[in-house]
């Protein structure tokens, strides 16, 4: 059995530091600093240490890998990494803990900048959305959009705050409440407020959280938590998942934790998209032949808040090779093209599921024959919608999809 107890044989620490320096430090991480041959952090972590430090100062290399092997190379041997706040909040605690055992860590962990935000502003933290941007595509926060919701964000440098009001106007949020806190815990510590429509602050300190008490104008951009979003709000060619057979495709896919999808023939993406909003752990690669479709993809994605979504351009026969294998599979446009069921079936994990929508009779007659030789569900949906007829309405039908759901045992 390993030791994870205190006592046990860490020879690499963690300790959270925040801009107050070593006034914020207890006895243990001070003393950790001052007898560790070599510290680890960035510019502004030795610099606020620096009157504790005795052994070799090691700022992050880039790549930041060249540095988790510098710290590898000392192993058994003490050393001390400075962060910000809450190491494993967002921090290097996370990449760490990925090479390095538990057993072989201790953490010091100081309040987070989330922690320090909400307690400035008295917000519960357990009902605000903790978003970080640093480094990382502003558009993450698209889908935190819901009017009266509080957000918490932080950013990379001097110039997010302006960036997120930006795009804040730009999908009718105008009105939304941004507090910029910055500095948090320092000398330098200040908050300043504006909404987004008139954010004129200037000055602002790169070391900064953005907390937003959206409010939302009549056109706002708002992404409901169902599935089977709105076609609108999607840009797209007519080659789309139509919202309701969208709805029931996301739920006989089933998206679990940590899943892949593999969204062949993806059109506009808008399963692969859906399937990722569902919940963040989920992760999807769109295959898509057609370019422009393909930059389509990647614009939809990147307005929806999944810019992770992965993209790869060409025919499916030809795509599939060398990819992650996928627990789930979407089967839409591009189904029909030979040897590419096989393909999929071949990749998916045992357990996972297959789900392949038709809307012409050839696709038809091709999950008909899967379903004959494997079995699984297979089910028609009709939709019909109301539509002007003359002076008065009726019911226009849209085309029958047949739908099959296998599960790979």
């Amino acid at each position: 059995m390993s030791d994870m107890s205190p006592t046990g044989p860490h020879w690499l620490t963690l300790i959270g530091i925040g801009e107050d320096g070593p006034a914020g430090l207890g006895a243990e991480a001070k003393r950790l600093i001052s007898a560790a041959p070599a510290v680890f952090g960035g510019v502004r972590h030795l610099e606020l240490a620096d009157a504790l430090i005795t052994g070799e100062r090691l700022t992050w290399q880039s790549p930041f890998e060249k540095s988790v092997e510098a710290i590898e190379a000392r192993r058994g041997t003490p050393v001390v990494v400075l962060a910000s706040g809450d190491p494993f909040l967002y921090g290097v605690g996370a990449t760490l803990s990925r090479r390095i055992a538990a057993h072989e860590m201790s953490t010091i962990p100081a309040p987070s900048a989330f922690s320090l935000a909400a307690a400035r502003l008295g917000w519960p933290l357990q009902e605000t959305a903790c978003v970080s941007l640093h480094g990382r595509p502003l558009d993450l926060i698209r889908p935190h959009l819901h009017a009266g919701k509080h957000i918490l964000a932080l950013t990379s440098d001097e110039k997010g705050p302006q960036a997120l009001a930006n795009l804040l106007v730009a999908n009718g949020f105008a009105e939304t409440r941004l507090t910029v806190l910055e500095a948090l815990g320092g000398e330098r510590e200040r908050i300043r407020s504006a909404t987004a429509a008139g954010f004129n602050l200037d000055t602002i300190d790169p070391l900064n959280v953005c907390a937003l008490e959206v409010a939302a104008g009549k056109a706002a951009r708002i992404l409901p938590h169902a599935p089977g979003l709105d076609d609108a709000l999607f840009e797209h060619d007519g080659q789309i998942t139509k919202q309701e057979i969208r709805a029931i495709t996301i739920s006989a896919l089933s998206p679990r934790h940590g899943e892949l999808l593999w969204d062949i023939g993806a059109g506009s993406g808008s399963i692969g998209i859906e399937w990722m909003l569902a919940d963040p752990s989920l992760r999807a690669i769109a295959i898509e032949q057609a370019p422009e479709r393909a930059a389509r993809i990647a614009r939809n994605a990147a307005s929806f808040g999944v810019p992770q979504l992965a993209l790869v351009e060409g025919t499916a026969s030809e795509a599939l090779t060398g990819l992650p294998a996928p627990d789930a599979i979407f089967i839409g446009g591009g189904g029909s093209e030979a040897g590419v069921m096989d393909a999929a079936i071949a990749a998916l994990k045992r357990g996972g599921r297959l789900v392949a929508n038709a809307v012409t009779l050839e696709m038809e007659g091709m999950l008909l024959a899967e379903y004959a030789a494997r079995g699984g569900t297979l089910t028609k949906i009709e939709i019909a919608r109301a539509a002007p007829v003359g002076g008065m309405s009726g019911w226009r039908p849209a085309m029958p999809v047949t739908q099959w759901r296998w599960i790979k045992e």
